[in-house]
């Protein structure tokens, strides 16, 4: 039966000792209050770290046995670990950098080694525990190299990561001293999850500027295997919030609540003490509020909830000491006797009391330098029954790309958001019931449920198209056979593309020239008389001719436009012209001036731009426009736009390889045909081979192929085979 095995740094129960006593309490965060309710719901087992030693959990029976009771594993890490791993690395380099704050970082080379020993750690137990159906969710930050340790020890395990904190650009991430490391580690995964598409960019974007790894449609191909990323912004247990108005506990906090207040409006700021919060900010922005607007003053209330947070980090006691002097400064500066502007809170609150506040706040003022979800806006709005209150937000907030209908602001510009709160207190009660309840219908649609059901329905999916694609993976069995069908035939025809599948790509296509080891090997192979090998590129035909011209193959230059049969003389599929270049190439040149890193190529026949040099992601921009640019232009030209591996080339129609194929195919009769070939321009031979016959496409991917290989290397060890050699 299948399970589901959660991992993350934590448990969803967090074990306290209070006056020597240890005692089981439910965590407090996101991702612990936002999986508990679906942890229960599924047959899975949580695993993570309690907050104490595994020494005094197994010597306390009674709190194992709780643990265990909630289908909770415990992690055991030492207290040297906890200080470096989780104070150190975790949230003295990985936090404030991903948090676009990379001068609160700090790279202490000895954090790296207890960060690998704690991701290890996590492995032993997940693949101590794990079955083969298993389904395995790895959760954030702390564990970025568990999905590839797990990957080492399960290899056909189902994998997915989650990370609830912002990725960032790749000028940030880039500045991370382990930065290969983690997105190795992440890459161990079937699905990596994020909570917006931006981050999931920025992800691809890193992925390929420093491993190299080609994406596509947030496809990565990964050596024998696809990974794919994708943003799933998480929800909120809706029917949880929604209804704990009915609570009597809350209920009764509302009204004592509600006799403090008076008839003030109030407004309401929930935040953990943090940096990336922009608490301070947000306090100035109230006092130069009450400054703009003195007519608010005794009229209404800043409730500011701060969960105390790292209290034993410097960064962090510093910015406590901050908040309150800002709080002393602006009541001393603003209150009256029987008014204070700032009811100021340094503690955890439970469960109702908050939910009394969200119920009365009039405005949620939550306003995040940099935040990767923030649930907190969630709760707020879905609290909110009667339809009334205004949510400001931050547009750096993940939130804010699902709740347009708030009051979005820039958390760094004061005067905007003393704007907002004074549009905020005077809305219409009309049309803030307007705004709620389309966020309200969304929230209530995309629960935590949903997020985490689509989360695993895409996992699923992920790893149905990898068994698909196994399933087309060139065995040693169907290797074997095709090996023997060759040595048996007396005409055998090798069809084979070059760049990509004889060779690996390289930067610029001057530098992709045949070594001494594969021109021995053409030779060899094209020498036997039973057999007939060709040659198939893009390339133009003065570079075939100098790298292969010596051999008794035959050649196709330009994808079909010319042919040069063995021991004769090149000849063109059809009558062509290049006259049409003189429209093109101008465009072309257009944008090369604008894409620094690409370059033109010219042939007889076609014009190539190249961006394989170019930064990624513009270089994927301008290819599109490219390419809808040149639509419009060769309308009339008779003339097609092919898109290769990081190249847009212009050519004559009709001219594709599988035509000029077909001049060897229809020839006689081939008991024996192999076509390889590694993008989708080989795709046309593919189509016009005989259904006998043994097609190989280089890399994973959707192809007419009835096969693949994982690289270039893979194929050249393919035709060693077939003339006898041991590889």
């Amino acid at each position: 039966m299948q399970r589901m095995l959660i991992v993350s740094n934590r448990l969803p129960f967090t074990i306290q000792e209070r006056k020597g006593e240890l005692h089981v309490e439910p965590s407090v965060g996101g991702l612990a209050t936002g999986l508990r309710s679906w942890h229960k719901s599924q047959d899975s087992i949580w695993i993570g770290w309690p907050g104490i030693t595994q020494k005094r959990i197994k010597r306390e029976t009674d709190i194992m046995a709780r643990l265990l009771s909630e289908n909770c594993h415990p992690v055991s890490i030492s207290q040297q670990d906890v200080e470096l791993y989780y104070n150190g690395i975790c949230n003295s380099t990985i936090w404030p950098l991903f948090h676009y704050f990379p001068l609160q970082a700090e790279y202490g080379q000895h954090f790296w080694p207890a960060y690998e020993r704690v991701n290890t750690a996590f492995a032993n137990v997940v693949a101590g525990l794990a079955r083969s159906e298993d389904t395995i969710w790895v959760h954030d930050y702390h564990l970025m190299l568990l999905p590839r340790l797990l990957r080492e020890r399960l290899p056909k395990a189902t994998i997915g990561f989650f990370l609830h904190i912002p990725f960032p650009s790749f000028e940030i991430f880039r500045l991370l001293p382990w930065r290969n490391q983690v997105l190795e580690g992440l890459l161990g995964a079937d699905l990596v999850g994020f909570h917006t598409y931006d981050y999931t960019g920025h992800f691809l974007d890193s992925v390929h500027r420093l491993l190299g790894y080609e994406a596509a449609m947030g496809q990565i191909t990964v050596a024998d295997r696809i990974v794919r990323a994708d943003a799933f912004p998480m929800g909120i247990d809706y029917e949880h919030y929604s209804n704990v108005d009915q609570d009597p506990a809350t209920q009764a906090e509302r009204k004592r609540f509600r006799r403090k207040i008076g008839d003030c409006q109030m407004i309401l700021s929930v935040d953990r003490l943090d940096y990336t919060k922009g608490i301070p900010q947000r306090l100035e922005a109230f006092s130069a509020f009450l400054d703009a607007y003195p007519g608010f003053k005794r009229r209404v209330v800043f409730v500011l909830l701060v969960v105390p947070s790292r209290t034993k980090v410097e960064h962090y006691i510093q910015l406590k000491r901050q908040v309150d002097g800002l709080v002393g400064e602006i009541n001393g500066k603003h209150g009256t006797i029987g008014w204070m502007p700032i009811w100021y809170l340094y503690r955890s609150t439970p469960f109702h009391s908050l939910a009394a506040l969200y119920s009365l706040a009039d405005v949620a003022l939550i306003t995040p330098l940099r935040d990767g979800m923030n649930l907190v806006a969630k709760e707020y709005i879905t609290t909110r029954i009667d339809g009334k209150g205004v949510l400001i937000l931050s547009e750096t907030a993940g939130a804010a790309q699902e709740l347009g209908q708030a009051l979005i602001i820039n958390a760094n510009n004061r005067e905007e958001i003393v704007e907002a709160l004074a549009h905020a207190l005077e809305m219409p009660e009309q049309e803030q019931i307007e705004r709620n309840r389309v966020m309200q219908k969304r929230l209530r649609r995309y629960s935590v449920v949903r997020w985490a059901d689509e989360f695993m329905d895409k996992l699923l999916q992920t790893k149905k198209i990898q068994r698909e694609m196994a399933a087309k993976v060139l065995t040693d069995d169907m290797e074997r056979k095709l090996v023997s069908d060759f040595l048996k035939s007396q005409r055998a025809l090798l069809l084979l593309d070059y760049d990509g599948t004889l060779v690996h790509f390289s930067p610029r296509p001057s530098e992709a020239r045949p070594g001494t080891e594969l021109l021995r090997l053409l030779d060899e192979l094209a020498d036997d008389p039973r057999n007939e090998a060709v040659i198939m590129s893009g390339r133009d035909k003065a570079t075939l001719e100098e790298w292969f011209g010596a051999l008794n193959v035959g050649l196709v230059a330009e994808h079909g436009a010319w042919i040069r049969e063995k021991g004769g003389e090149w000849d063109t599929i059809e009558r062509l012209t290049g006259e049409w270049k003189k429209e093109v190439h101008p465009i072309l040149e257009s944008w090369v001036d604008r894409t620094a890193g690409s370059f033109i190529e010219e042939k007889e026949f076609s014009l190539v731009w190249h961006y394989r040099k170019a930064n990624p992601r513009l270089g994927e921009l301008r290819a599109r426009e490219l390419i809808n640019s040149l639509s419009n232009t060769i309308a009339n030209l008779d003339l097609q736009v092919l898109e290769g591996s990081k190249v847009v080339e212009v050519k004559n129609a009709g001219i594709n390889k599988g035509r000029a194929a077909l001049r060897w195919i229809s020839r006689e009769k081939w008991d024996f045909v192999l076509g390889v070939g590694d993008d989708w321009t080989d795709e046309d031979t593919f189509k016009a081979l005989p259904s006998t016959a043994w097609s190989i496409r280089v890399g994973m991917g959707a192809s007419a192929a009835s096969f693949s290989l994982g690289s270039p290397g893979e194929v050249v060890a393919l035709l060693a085979r077939l003339v006898g050699r041991k590889t």
